[in-house]
């Protein structure tokens, strides 16, 4: 992982729109096409970060190492959205979520194959790694 390129373009392959071609947490898209879902740890403070970010707000050290994210989060709150943002609107509608994994919270969509009604606050769901149609990759809420 985190082999130096000449063009670091990796993040080109997340999510549905690209907003970004250059982050210093490229690293992240490499644990992706692995199957694992992982964030960044400051090895000074302790602080854990969804997403992952390459410096730290609270102590400001850039001393970060990279933590899978496993088990399960707790569901804390969720919306189904009706309207999108541009290049989201093909997928409409899909549910939003913020799961607590209690060092941190992971913001996400929930799988499309859960029904609303199957949805409540408080279920467990575990993060995982979504291939989509078009060869880009994403992340997404599965129930445990």
């Amino acid at each position: 992982m985190g082999q130096k390129r000449e063009i670091d373009d990796r993040f080109k392959k997340f999510g549905t729109v690209s907003f970004t071609s250059f982050s210093k947490v490229n690293d992240f898209v490499d644990y992706l096409e692995d199957g694992k879902i992982m964030t960044t740890r400051c090895k000074d403070c302790g602080l854990v970060f969804f997403p992952p970010r390459a410096d730290c707000y609270q102590c400001l050290s850039s001393n970060m190492e990279w933590v899978e994210i496993s088990g399960s989060g707790r569901l804390i709150s969720y919306s189904k959205l009706e309207y999108a943002p541009v290049g989201f609107g093909h997928d409409l509608p899909y549910s939003i979520a913020v799961l607590d994994y209690g060092d941190f919270k992971v913001f996400g969509r929930i799988a499309d194959n859960i029904p609303e009604s199957d949805i409540s606050v408080g279920m467990e769901f575990k993060t995982v790694v979504n291939h989509l149609p078009n060869g880009q990759l994403n992340y997404v809420f599965q129930k445990t």
